[in-house]
């Protein structure tokens, strides 16, 4: 299925985080040849890491500290390690996730147990610590990719972000367009800001942004009431039960003095109010895991937490330091309607474990940052979604699963969720596909994973959004959720060169200083040529429609190229538009290759009507070319601006 070894263990992977916890079992070299001679790069030494915590699977680690030290001031070793050494986890957790070997038998307390594998597992992992316990400034993540990009990685793993701003500000999208110049692709987190529509980060079209779904495991953990109602939550706490008996049950709100008591931040419980009952908080302002530890040192011996609108029926398990559980805001509400009615309310929480086969799965992470774009509305983010919920990997062992000081437990891996989970995922396919197709540039395979992602279930119904319980759309996930083995074989993909980008640049009409940040190089757009956004080769569509442009229909055209990476063959054009008012059509409507790396080009136009729909309106479609074999697929997304 997926390349033989020996060419896998060929790509490197840099992963910018936090750094390394080199001890892991995720990074045992076992059966690894040796390093690849194209390898320049270093293992660094400083604190309590030496050269020898690299070997022939952590091929290198690097840090930079010298933007945050100038800012901040200098490290203080006694908090955390002026090395590649990760004491926060992020970074042992991402890296694990793109590249770890396979270990059998891991799990967080016996929760999802079972093989932890990386996506490539056998390519190689370079480390480069950007990021402190003060956060990560962009002139030392400039530093690190750059460095990365001597040192000949393959891919670039990046799971922070930059804000939003235009492309000559931001730091990664700068550092991103040197990677991709060398032909390394850099996979980025879309962020976190979900499902706000315009929250998206590491738009730049040279960058792969993935956004998260769900995997088809849970753990579930039942909130029991004393008037025999159950409410399903989930949760990761490992250690001792509850009595097997109903327990006295509290609102925070009314056992505190704090206007917020609700939150259960911290010291704002009055402990004669909450000993030896649950409590219930609600999610905000503070870490999930922080309320617990609230209500813990309190003398409360659970926490019910229960969403508020802003999270919906999202659930996010946690490894909690007392039985405690995460309920949505449908259950939320009614839990709280039994604790205000009855005079003595009584509540216990079940914890039943690990669960897989949940369906639907995946669906859309709330979380998740959502389109349109807000840089350059041409261009369709997030690109894809992979796993990002609930992820298990591994963790170092300077810090709890929780994260919190107060948290004495030591794991080998955690579960952990966000985009930063999903964008590893799809780093380390690049890597394995990178192996299979040594000569696709970073725009190829990023293609081959768009246009091979899949937008149904089985069922033929579509990918869910949990935010709105609705089907989600291109602007939730891009192209839709990966799907490795088809991009192994896409048939046919939307290739890129440096060029295309310098011409998007052009088209943008950034100044000449403003392309120079970007592309750190003298370009002078050509005055005679017609430069337009619409023209890049990308994978997707996004159509903006001014609404202020008046009456009359609205025509916009967009061209693209195909090149051939798979056998000979004819593909035919299917197009869905959910929007009468929408008309699309594509010339030529078959297109036929008989060698590889042929390419062909067609014309898709769009017709708007002009009875407009209010701003702010979206509309979807698809574009699919099939010869029968390979379907090569491209989300439409229309926007009324």
């Amino acid at each position: 299925m997926y390349p033989d070894s020996n060419s896998a263990s060929e790509v490197i992977i840099g992963v910018l985080d936090t750094g390394v916890w080199p001890e892991s079992k995720s990074y045992d070299d076992t059966g690894l040849g040796p390093v690849p001679s194209n390898w320049k790069g270093i293992c660094e030494t400083g604190t309590n890491f030496t050269a020898s915590n690299c070997n022939k699977k952590l091929i290198g680690a690097r840090y930079f500290a010298s933007g945050y030290e100038a800012t901040i001031g200098p490290i203080d070793e006694s908090k955390e390690s002026k090395s590649a050494r990760d004491d926060d986890g992020h970074g042992t957790h991402t890296s694990s996730t793109a590249a770890g070997s396979v270990v059998e038998g891991a799990s967080l307390f016996g929760y999802a147990d079972g093989t932890a594998r990386g996506m490539a597992t056998r390519a190689r992992v370079a480390v480069y610590k950007v990021c402190w316990i003060g956060g990560c400034f962009s002139s030392d993540i400039l530093a690190g990719m750059d460095k990365a990009i001597l040192d000949n990685v393959n891919v670039l793993s990046m799971s922070l972000g930059g804000g939003m701003s235009d492309y000559y500000r931001d730091s990664v999208a700068i550092g991103a367009f040197a990677a991709m110049e060398k032909g390394i692709l850099v996979s980025c987190s879309a962020g976190n800001a979900g499902p706000s529509p315009f929250s998206l980060s590491n738009v730049a079209p040279w960058i792969t942004t993935v956004g998260a779904g769900t995997l088809d495991r849970d753990f579930p953990a039942f909130v029991s009431l004393g008037n025999g109602q159950n409410y399903s939550g989930v949760s990761l706490f490992k250690g001792a039960a509850l009595p097997g008996k109903l327990l006295p049950f509290v609102y925070a709100g009314n056992a505190s003095n704090a206007t917020n008591g609700n939150l259960c931040m911290v010291s704002s419980l009055i402990p004669e109010k909450v000993a030896g009952k649950i409590v219930f908080c609600d999610r905000g302002v503070t870490a999930r895991v922080q309320k617990g530890a609230v209500v813990k040192a309190a003398g409360g011996l659970g926490m019910v937490l229960a969403n508020t609108a802003a999270n919906g029926e999202e659930l996010v398990a946690d490894a909690h330091m007392l039985p405690a559980t995460t309920v949505g805001q449908k259950s939320g509400e009614k839990i709280k309607h039994y604790l205000f009615s009855d005079p003595n309310p009584t509540a216990t929480i079940l914890f039943e474990g690990t669960k897989v086969g949940i369906e639907p799965s995946p669906v859309v992470a709330a979380f998740s940052s959502r389109g349109p774009n807000s840089i350059t509305a041409e261009v369709l983010k997030p690109d894809m979604i992979a796993p990002g919920v609930n992820i298990l990997a591994a963790w170092s062992g300077a810090v709890g699963p929780t994260g919190l000081a107060t948290d004495n437990r030591r794991v080998g891996y955690n579960i952990i969720s966000g985009t930063s989970m999903s964008c590893p995922h799809v780093s380390g396919l690049a890597a394995l596909l990178k192996a299979a197709h040594p000569d696709w540039t970073p725009a190829a395979i990023r293609s081959a994973l768009m246009t091979t992602a899949y937008v149904a279930y089985k069922n033929g119904q579509k990918i869910q959004d949990i935010a709105t319980g609705k089907p989600s759309t291109p602007f939730d996930h891009g192209a839709g959720h990966v799907d490795p083995v088809s991009a192994l074989d896409p048939g046919l993909v939307y290739d890129l060169t440096v060029d295309d980008y310098l011409g998007f640049l052009c088209a943008l009409n950034y100044t000449e200083s403003q392309i120079n940040m970007v592309a750190r190089k003298k370009l002078t757009c050509d005055a005679s040529k017609k430069y337009s956004v619409t023209d890049l080769n990308y994978p997707s569509f996004a159509v903006n429609i001014d609404t202020t442009q008046g009456s009359g229909p609205t025509v916009v055209k967009h061209t693209r190229i195909l090149t051939n990476v798979g056998s000979p063959g004819t593909y035919k054009l299917s197009i869905t538009s959910e929007n009468p008012q929408v008309k699309i059509s594509v010339q030529p409507a078959m297109l036929s290759f008989s060698q590889v790396n042929e390419k062909k080009s067609y014309t898709v136009t769009f017709t708007v009507s002009s009875s407009m729909p209010s701003p702010n309106a979206n509309s979807f479609g698809r574009i699919e070319w099939s010869d029968g074999k390979h379907i090569v697929g491209s989300p439409i997304a229309v926007s009324w601006t």
